[in-house]
């Protein structure tokens, strides 16, 4: 449960729309025939060109962040159908706020996914929710939250026949707790190219003054069970993440794996998002040398904690950050961004975070 902080300005345009200088005195008739050739191509497709032209800072395919403007920490969104789903660390009064979306953009509270906790939990911390289809009407949400006889932050699994809930958790006790290392918390499934379903999480080490390091461990095909053993896969070790790193996920491009990961202190402007390359879900898996891909500018302070989702051919991260200078703020909170992501010789780039207007999904 984190934010991060940002590096690289976007690239889309945030001018006024103007083009070019005012033309000289006794320059009308070259105006005029250049207004009447501008016409011209705009009706005519702009030389055969048939997509509509709009203004690039006013026009209604273009959005500004934060997406969501208040505070939604730890977002996590799938597609079902037409209808995004976001999910995201507790926030008023709800366990699991759900937001639905038709694009990424515009988003509609949409109740509480988890409406009642099991009876081995307390409420009150209940982070960094995600969720996966496995069938039509099967969806699992994984979740963290307070472990009433650990005393530690643990894992539960929920289940629902719709993508927005209300999810059940019938267990009897958590899915990974890890007290003695702190407890368990970010949990993010992934399904993997050959179908198999995998968990990551992090021990919760620097609650307890230990090393924090990102697990993996396969899922059994319903999603409800661990299959197997845990492996470590990677812990804090650059300066930039400070004393701990977690909220991990998965995301295969082009055949390889990508491990991405927040780092540093959740309520710092040094919070910032990296990633890693990983031969399989169980490592081993080696930290980018250009790490952070993500980090606080004069737009956002410490961005991260993020997920990803793929759009009409292009990929899109959604992650939390605080407004310049109000970290740890209660009001509004970790805003919901949404930036895109662009794949440089196989390596991610994050454009962002952005305070500019940039094209929509």
């Amino acid at each position: 449960m984190t934010a991060g902080t940002a590096h690289r300005p976007g690239t889309h345009p945030t001018g006024s729309g103007r083009r070019g200088d005012r033309p000289p005195a006794g320059a009308g008739r070259r105006r005029a025939v250049a207004v009447a050739l501008t016409a011209a191509l705009l009706l005519t497709g702009c030389g055969g060109n048939d997509e509509p032209t709009t203004d690039p800072t006013t026009g209604a395919d273009m959005f500004t962040n934060p997406v969501i403007a208040t505070d939604a920490p730890d977002p996590q969104a799938i597609r079902v159908g037409d209808t995004w789903y976001l999910f995201h660390t507790n926030a008023q009064g709800r366990n699991v706020p759900v937001h639905t979306s038709p694009d990424l953009v515009d988003w509609t509270p949409a109740g509480d996914a988890l409406p009642a906790l099991p009876d081995w939990a307390d409420a009150g911390k209940t982070w960094a929710p995600e969720a996966i289809q496995l069938a039509p009407d099967r969806f699992v949400l994984y979740y963290t939250v307070a472990g009433r006889s650990s005393g530690r932050q643990c894992v539960g699994r929920a289940v629902a026949d719709a993508p927005q809930g209300p999810y059940r958790d019938d267990s009897a006790g958590p899915l990974i707790c890890q007290a003695e290392l702190g407890g368990a918390i970010d949990a993010s499934p992934f399904r993997d190219a050959d179908g198999s379903l995998w968990l990551l999480w992090k021990n919760d080490g620097n609650a307890v003054g230990q090393d924090t390091w990102l697990w993996s461990q396969r899922l059994s095909v319903d999603g409800l069970t661990l299959v197997g053993e845990p492996t470590k896969l990677l812990k804090q070790t650059e300066p930039w993440e400070g004393t701990l790193i977690e909220g991990p996920f998965f995301w295969r491009h082009d055949g390889k794996l990508y491990l991405f990961f927040a780092a540093n202190a959740y309520d710092r402007a040094e919070y910032a998002e990296g990633y890693a390359v990983c031969e399989s879900p169980t490592g081993p898996c080696v930290k980018a040398p250009e790490n952070p891909v993500l980090a606080g500018n004069a737009a956002a302070s410490g961005p991260g904690h993020a997920s990803m989702v793929e759009h009409a051919g292009r990929t899109w991260l959604l992650y939390h950050a605080w407004p310049p200078g109000q970290e740890g703020a209660i009001d509004p909170g970790r805003q919901t961004w949404l930036d895109e992501v662009v794949w440089r010789d196989g390596r991610p780039v994050v454009n962002g975070p952005t305070a500019g207007p940039q094209p929509r999904p």
